[in-house]
């Protein structure tokens, strides 16, 4: 599994909330659209924090396991 951190997340901009978070705010990740690198993570409580980049394929079995459907 391809993973990369990227130590400041600010770095960034085009950041939008998961379709998945919680919607009270409590627990929210931000994903970044068009990275050439792959899919950047964050967590919105820690906007200055690190991000996680998941390459397509395991972002796609990600949000595939999360919506209950085969990725395959």
């Amino acid at each position: 599994m391809f993973e990369r951190t990227i130590l400041h997340a600010t770095a960034l901009t085009g950041w939008r909330k998961s379709s998945y978070s919680d919607c009270e705010g409590a627990s929210c990740l931000e994903v970044l659209d068009g990275h050439p690198a792959g899919v950047p993570v964050r967590d919105s409580k820690d906007p200055h924090g690190p991000a996680l980049v998941f390459s397509a394929s395991a972002w796609r079995a990600f949000v595939g396991a999360v919506k209950g459907t085969p990725t395959a």
